[in-house]
């Protein structure tokens, strides 16, 4: 079967078969998995010790908010080029020289007391990490034969179900434990230098493709980069900002979304794309990215939701939320390759498996939606665990059902298609839950004032300093309780999108052919 050389995309692909009856490659693709984890915990951890790192440079809120801002806009920037670069520099040149600018970059930052400087390099440092998760998905599927490709899946799903929830342990480390804030930062080295050593040992040399420079949408990413950047800008700061009543987050989502616009057309006709619509057409991809969209809100309810009540009602410090996360995290290591090796099950629908993850993640929703103003850490224990579980099932098989769609040529444009899709989930997201959060918190702020009006007539009513605290407090925990009934409904409403994707049947678990006609 030659499926290899389809479009100029896969001028790379035809290195694929030759590896195949070698451990190398796939030595090689544990180096990209370390790398991707790597890109995945610097984005967490650096923005969950953000406290920590303004008060050792002494930055304000609004100025230290920039740097989560500055690294997020570089990170989504990167997604949608990053294959087209590893295909025309060779994926061993490009990964090697990304994790060497990330390491750099890493080394230099806790040296840098000046603002301006700091948010170009943590820009920068933004784009290098953010070319390496797509890069993962684009080599699980060009070196895996179909009978393990799953297993690479898995690999990719941990970056988005094992990273974010083991950032709370690592910040809480770094701050807490070592008291030396610049781990936050410094922590990717060994990482990288292990990724780095895995890349260069296991994937092929490839000569640099110089006639696709010729070929390339130069146009549309000059369009496409600074509407993501000012995309990012609006997500990220909306909230901090109040939304349409800053000229700023007006103007950048205004902009961003014309200049978004006129990329993506010039993307639909440009003959050498960095990102093929048309293959959205097919319905496993088209409703397969809206489901993958909707399921990075959903999966903020595992990360998000605990810290934002376990931090400002409990005064709980990253290290004391550890655990949280630590309970969806670690059973991934698992969880991940046994939901893969079950979706090769030839009686096994992978929308089943799909749809009954997303009914563990609603039921941990509900369970969260009890939360009350006297929990603690261990009455999260149960929906994490519910969620522990949902996850691998609802990411992975969500992945096989879009992959298993797509020909080896054209799994650089699907890559870089989910992966921006990812960032921007993630920055989409947590703006919807925070304002949802925001919103809901003075409605309830409003009705428990009137209640306490009313109930002044008959009762004694604190003073006004200790009313607001305590209508403060149960504002807050009402509004994350809505947040857990709004994100365990959406769940639900994508069971039924998820039951109309098309059956794709299990991959043949034969041994890989050494040689390819």
């Amino acid at each position: 079967m030659n499926v290899a050389a389809v479009s100029p995309a896969s001028a790379a692909a035809d290195a694929a078969p030759r590896p195949q009856s070698s451990l190398r490659p796939l030595v090689g693709l544990v180096g990209i998995f370390l790398a991707a984890m790597m890109a995945g915990l610097n984005t967490r951890v650096g923005a969950l010790a953000l406290a920590d790192v303004r008060g050792a440079l002494g930055l304000g809120f609004d100025d230290g908010s920039w740097l989560t801002t500055a690294y997020s806009a570089g990170e989504l920037i990167a997604m949608p080029f990053s294959a087209w670069f590893a295909l025309t520099l060779s994926l061993r040149r490009f990964e090697l020289w990304m994790l060497s600018v990330c390491t750099l970059l890493a080394l230099l930052l806790p040296l840098i007391h000046n603002l301006e400087l700091l948010l170009a390099l943590r820009f920068a440092q933004g784009i290098a990490s953010g070319t390496t998760i797509p890069l993962l998905m684009m080599a699980a599927l060009k070196f895996l034969p179909p009978a393990i490709r799953l297993y690479g899946l898995a690999l990719y799903a941990m970056t988005a179900t094992f990273a974010p929830n083991l950032s709370i342990w690592l910040a809480g480390n770094w701050t807490d434990g070592l008291h030396d804030w610049r781990w936050v930062y410094w922590q990717i080295i060994p990482l990288a230098f292990i990724a780095a050593g895995l890349i260069a040992w296991g994937l092929p040399r490839e000569p640099i493709q110089t006639p696709r420079f010729r070929q390339a949408n130069w146009p549309g990413m000059a369009c496409g980069v600074p509407a993501l950047g000012l995309i990012t800008v609006a997500l990220d700061q909306g909230m901090r900002l109040d939304w349409f009543h800053s000229p700023l987050i007006t103007a950048s989502l205004l902009m961003g979304l014309t200049l978004m616009t006129v990329y993506l057309l010039t993307e639909w006709y440009h003959p050498s794309p960095f990102i093929k619509l048309q293959i959205l057409g097919r319905r496993n991809l088209g409703l397969g990215c809206i489901l993958f969209l909707s399921l990075l809100v959903v999966l903020l309810s595992s990360s998000l939701l605990p810290a934002s009540y376990l931090g400002p009602l409990q005064n709980y410090r990253p290290l004391q939320m550890a655990s949280i996360g630590l309970i969806v995290a670690l059973p991934q290591l698992v969880l991940g390759p046994v939901v893969a090796l079950l979706l090769y099950r030839k009686w096994v629908d992978a929308r089943i498996v799909f749809a009954s993850g997303l009914s563990l993640i609603a039921l941990a929703c509900l369970c969260g939606a009890q939360l009350t103003a006297d929990w603690n850490r261990d009455q999260f224990v149960l929906a994490q665990t519910l969620q522990a579980l949902g996850q691998p099932m609802a990411v992975v098989s969500m992945l096989f059902l879009i992959t298993s769609v797509v020909q080896p040529p054209e799994g650089p444009y699907v890559s870089g298609t989910i992966n921006t899709l990812r960032a921007f989930g993630s920055l989409f997201g947590a703006a919807v839950i925070g304002q949802l959060m925001t919103v809901r918190g003075r409605f309830h702020g409003e009705m428990l004032l009137d209640q306490a009006a009313l109930a002044g007539n008959a009762l004694v009513v604190p003073e006004p300093p200790a009313l607001m605290g305590i209508v403060s407090q149960q504002s807050l925990v009402l509004s994350i309780t809505d947040a857990y009934r709004v994100l365990g409904v959406l769940a639900l409403l994508m069971i039924p999108l998820v039951l109309r994707l098309t059956y794709i049947p299990a991959p043949a678990l034969t041994p890989p052919s050494l040689s390819h006609g």
